[in-house]
């Protein structure tokens, strides 16, 4: 069918252009030496996961046990849960997970190397660990040096783990405006790395991973020396927040192409200067600001309620009538795509395939 016959709203992938990011990132990164594992809280789909993979990532990373569950569950072999895992049922299911699967996780606290260690030892495996080191986001993370070497201590000294080196990512750094800001983030990160595997060199114990980076920064951590694996993930879609990044010549950086979109129809023309779509909150994320209308010069997506999505005309006689359906890039992917079951692949202007997002809605 015409991609035009879609109903909506939709999830729309335009093909070309997302296999365009794939080998963007892929030729990047060849012969460097470093790692590509790209985050798969992005798509939430195994399928996009293996794609990636038949392009040189060894994995993927997730955020949530749930999401690694359906990544196994869609073969792929090697899960990095690059977020902190607590909870007597989630250490369990993690472990029981790890008979099927190459699978590491990383810590802050040793009440969670605790949980991992018990529970890997009733399943009789290994689990890498990883000691998150906050390296300037203030989110979650242990604080440089001596107090990543304690952490990395009870690591090692746990008999069902083996300690699996630094997660070191700067979510905040991917999405300053201008390349200085990027560039004194991701240094004061390299300082913070730099400190914390000298004291862990002084102690004899190896960092033999130092995992981090994204779309917005990616470029820098593999520049670094430092960086041995690289984790982004909104390149493979790429959203309107993103576009707002820039160049060296102070132009939005356009290494990535807008390959996702929320398909909408106006719903009501109830005036020149207003229309609404079919398309709000339940079809988009706004947390990163509010979607661009693609193709329409004047026309201003201003505000989201549950089932609405309002535009703005700044010229009124602009033909858009009730029925019409338009492209929105999501202000931010990757909340945007949990709120779908399906990417309605579209090339060439006919739907040639329906992925399913497998692990939309998995937060456990």
């Amino acid at each position: 069918m015409s991609w035009k016959e879609v109903d909506t709203p939709a999830l729309l992938l335009e093909l070309d252009a997302f296999d365009r990011n794939l080998k963007t990132l892929s030729d990047a990164v060849a012969g460097s030496g470093v790692i590509l594992r790209p985050h798969s809280k992005t798509h939430k789909s195994p399928i996009v996961a293996l794609r990636q993979m038949s392009l040189g990532a060894v994995g993927v990373c997730c955020q949530k046990v749930s999401e690694a569950e359906a990544m196994v569950n869609g073969g792929v072999p090697d899960v990095y849960v690059s977020n902190e895992v607590v909870g007597e049922s989630k250490w369990t299911r993690l472990a029981a997970l790890a008979t099927r699967a190459r699978i590491s996780v990383c810590v802050d606290d040793p009440l969670q190397v605790q949980g991992l260690n018990a529970a890997a030892k009733r399943f009789g495996v290994i689990l890498d660990v990883l000691v998150e080191l906050n390296v300037g986001a203030d989110r979650c993370g242990v604080e440089p040096g001596e107090p990543v070497l304690r952490l990395a201590e009870v690591v090692a000294a746990a008999p069902s783990l083996r300690f699996g080196g630094l997660q070191a990512y700067h979510g905040t750094a991917q999405h300053k405006r201008t390349p200085a800001e990027r560039r004194e983030a991701i240094q004061q990160a390299l300082a913070r790395i730099a400190e914390t595997r000298n004291t862990l060199d002084r102690r004899g114990i190896a960092c033999t991973r130092i995992t981090g980076a994204g779309t917005g920064t990616f470029r820098l951590e593999l520049a670094s020396g430092v960086y041995n694996e690289l984790q982004a993930g909104s390149y493979v879609f790429m959203d309107a927040d993103y576009a707002r990044n820039l160049d060296e010549t102070g132009q939005p950086v356009r290494e990535f192409e807008h390959s996702l979109f929320v398909y909408a129809t106006v719903m009501s023309r109830p005036v020149p200067q207003r229309a609404i779509l079919d398309a709000g909150l339940k079809a988009l994320s706004v947390d990163s600001g509010m979607p661009r209308v693609v193709g329409l010069d004047g026309v201003e997506y201003v505000r989201a309620a549950d089932e609405h999505g309002k535009l703005e005309l700044r010229d009124a006689s602009l033909r858009l009538a009730v029925g019409d359906k338009l492209r929105l890039i999501p202000g931010h992917c990757d909340p945007t795509v949990n709120l779908y079951d399906w990417f309605v692949g579209i090339r060439h202007g006919i739907v040639e395939s329906l992925w399913p997002i497998t692990a939309r809605g998995a937060v456990l």
